[in-house]
C-alpha cells in the first residue's frame, strides 16, 4: 500500500467552553424523549463524556468550533449545566457522522463487558442507572451465557447472535448447542424466532426438558413434523456443503496454479491465441478472479 493514510483528527482533545461550540443543525423535540437520549444522559451524569464530540475549528472566528459529530451530547451537556466539554478535534470539515461504519455491541460482547465491570468493583445498579434501565436488566445480561457450554460461545461470540436465540440456545444440551451454533452461523440467521425452530427440530434426547419442546400457537401435529424433516434436512446439507468446501478450495488452488503455469509459457499462449481464443479468454479470466480474492 503506498501512502500513509491521514488521521481523521488531532491526537490531543481539546476542553472548551460550551458556548465556544457551534451546533451545525437542531435537535427535533422527539428526541428528547427517545431511549437513546436518555441513555446518554444518565451515563454523562453519572460517569461524565465518554466518547467525546467531534469539532472541526471555525474559518470565521478562531475562538470557536464547528459541531461535526455529537449534536446530542452538547444539548444534553447544556441541560447538565455543564461549563465545557472535551472534544476532538477534525483535521477535515467533514460532517459525516463517524459512527456510521462502527460495529454495534452484540448482546454476547455486552455481557462481558457488563462481567468484567462487576468483577472491578462497579456495582449492577450503578451499571444499570448508567445506562438507564432497571437493575434486573442488567442481571439477566449478566446470566446471558449462564447454561451455555463455552464451545458455542466462542462459535457466536463474534456474530450478532439476538439475546432471545441464546435463550433458545439454552434449551438444548451443549452437544446439540454447537450444532444450533454452526448452522446460524452457515445460514447467517441468528434471530430468536430461527433459534427457536431448530430447538422444535431437535429430537427428544437432545432437549433439556422435552415436555417444553411446543410448537407455537396454530400449529398442527403434522406442520410441526414437517418442519422437523425441513430442518434435519437443511442441517444435514449444510454439513455436506462444509465438509466439501475444504476439498473444493484445494481443488481450486491446483487447478489456478495450473492454469498460470500454462500463460506463463508464450509458445502455450501463442497457441490458443490462435486455435482456441475463447478458451484463452476463459483461463485469463480465471487468474483474474483469483487474483482480485487474494488481494481482496
Amino acid at each position: 500500500m503506498q501512502g500513509n493514510v491521514p488521521i481523521a483528527f488531532r491526537p490531543e482533545g481539546v476542553t472548551l467552553p460550551l458556548d465556544k461550540i457551534l451546533p451545525l443543525k437542531s435537535l427535533p423535540k422527539s428526541i428528547r424523549s427517545s431511549q437513546r437520549y436518555l441513555r446518554i444522559k444518565a451515563s454523562m451524569q453519572e460517569v461524565g463524556i465518554i466518547e467525546p464530540p467531534i469539532v472541526f475549528p471555525n474559518k470565521g472566528d478562531e475562538d470557536t468550533y464547528l459541531m461535526l459529530d455529537g449534536h446530542i451530547r452538547l444539548e444534553i451537556a447544556r441541560t447538565l449545566k455543564f461549563e465545557s466539554l472535551f472534544c476532538l478535534v477534525a483535521t477535515d470539515d467533514e460532517a459525516f457522522t463517524y459512527n456510521h461504519k462502527v460495529n454495534q455491541l452484540q448482546p454476547i460482547q455486552e455481557h462481558f463487558m457488563i462481567l468484567r465491570a462487576i468483577k472491578n468493583g462497579v456495582s449492577e445498579e450503578r451499571i444499570a442507572k448508567t445506562l438507564n434501565v432497571n437493575v434486573d436488566t442488567i442481571k439477566q445480561k449478566r446470566d446471558l451465557l449462564t447454561g451455555i457450554c463455552p464451545e458455542a460461545v466462542a462459535l457466536l461470540r463474534e456474530r450478532k447472535a439476538s439475546a432471545g436465540a441464546l435463550r433458545e440456545i439454552k434449551r438444548v444440551k451443549p452437544m446439540r448447542q454447537i450444532e444450533m451454533a454452526e448452522v446460524m452461523i452457515a445460514s447467517n440467521n441468528y434471530t430468536a424466532a430461527y433459534a427457536k425452530c431448530l430447538v422444535l427440530a431437535s429430537s427428544p434426547d437432545q432437549v433439556l426438558e422435552p415436555s417444553q419442546q411446543t410448537a407455537p400457537k396454530g400449529m398442527e401435529d403434522q406442520d410441526v413434523a414437517r418442519l422437523q424433516r425441513e430442518m434435519n434436512n437443511m442441517e444435514h446439507e449444510f454439513k455436506l456443503v462444509q465438509e466439501a468446501y475444504g476439498r473444493n478450495m484445494l481443488n481450486l488452488v491446483v487447478v489456478v496454479g495450473y492454469v498460470r503455469s500454462l500463460l506463463n509459457n508464450a509458445a502455450v499462449v501463442r497457441y490458443l491465441s490462435q486455435t482456441e481464443p475463447t478458451m484463452l479468454a476463459e483461463f485469463q479470466k480465471i487468474l483474474d478472479q483469483a487474483e482480485m480474492k487474494a488481494t481482496g
